[in-house]
């Protein structure tokens, strides 16, 4: 196995020369760099995260805490988060909090302080007192996604925003009979996206002088099968059916639309559908939707992260959204 004095005698420069260029914490000409880089990929030399975490105090580790790992959002932020950490020699140590009290307590209690982390991002994850406590305990940087924190460094979206922005999209269209397609209970214990959102559905309904209407408001779980569920229970019904559907993903917005094709019915001819995210498959099945951009939620909060370690400039606390208009939906 090659060792850091083999790049050097390689390159023809010092173990210190080598050590700066590999680390990124030193000035070395672009030149010197080239042949260190080029000596290093050419032996097989990978640097020590063990020996340079001795050397710098740091593990070059960072902990991401999330409550799903089956979920679209979720993935793809921690996509935006290993990108970004990858591409400055940072590795991630992941920790799943399940619905188990036990175990979200032993992440708090122990696991965090065993593995050697730098900084801690959770994502999506309302904490209690105690949890706030002992993450602030570690003495570390921690960076929040979702709702606002009192005690912690958070980037959030306005869900009271993006959710306007999409009920005005279809009011504009001329849409008065719109239904809200949002989330149980169960699924509005952290920051309450699912109830923010619907709040505001609400205002923008009142701001147009729209009467709201609570039998249009459905509860579904967030996903394509739910969306589906719901939705052909709603379109399936006797009576007057709604000539739009916001929904509060792009998952469950897909499948409104896929239960509106298998009742027969033309979107957006017969219903119009909207959604939130900015699902990949938003595209595929032409969902005009607001975009939050979970990819780079996740590359902001490891930049985040790393400017706390001196590492990179602070990104900005809120995070963008933007409508994106496609083919769901149309003119009454």
């Amino acid at each position: 196995m090659a060792s850091i004095d083999d790049v050097a005698r390689a390159a023809g420069v010092s173990t210190a020369t080598v050590s700066r260029t590999l680390s990124g914490r030193g000035t070395v000409s672009e030149a010197t760099r080239r042949r260190v880089l080029d000596a290093a990929s050419a032996l097989g030399y990978v640097v020590s995260s063990r020996a340079s975490g001795l050397a710098s105090g740091r593990t070059r580790n960072i902990g991401v805490i999330v409550p799903y790992l089956d979920r679209w959002f979720f993935s793809t932020v921690l996509s935006g988060v290993s990108a970004a950490l990858m591409r400055v020699g940072y590795d991630i140590t992941l920790y799943n909090i399940t619905a188990d009290r036990a175990v979200r307590r032993e992440v708090f209690d122990t696991f965090l302080r065993r593995q050697g982390v730098d900084a801690v991002i959770a994502v999506s994850i309302k904490l209690d007192e105690d949890e706030t406590r002992q993450l602030l305990g570690l003495g570390l940087p921690v960076i929040a996604i979702g709702g606002p924190h009192p005690t912690l460094d958070t980037l959030s979206v306005d869900e009271l925003a993006v959710a306007r922005l999409a009920t005005e999209h279809l009011l504009a269209l001329g849409h008065r009979d719109i239904v809200y397609l949002g989330a149980g209970p169960e699924f509005d214990d952290d920051f309450h996206v699912p109830t923010n959102r619907r709040h505001g559905f609400e205002q923008a309904l009142v701001a147009a002088g729209v009467p709201l209407d609570p039998t249009r408001l459905l509860a579904a779980d967030f996903t394509i099968e739910g969306g589906h569920r719901a939705a052909t229970a709603l379109l399936a019904a006797a009576g007057r059916r709604p000539t739009a559907v916001f929904a509060a993903s792009d998952e469950m917005a897909i499948g409104t639309i896929l239960a509106a094709r298998d009742l027969g019915l033309r979107v957006p001819e017969d219903l119009s559908v909207i959604g939130i995210d900015g699902h990949e498959l938003g595209a595929v099945f032409g969902l005009t939707t607001v975009d939050q951009y979970p990819l780079q939620q996740g590359e902001r909060a490891a930049a985040a992260a790393l400017a706390r370690l001196g590492e990179g400039d602070e990104p900005g606390a809120s995070l963008p959204f933007e409508l994106t208009v496609r083919g769901s939906t149309a003119r009454v």
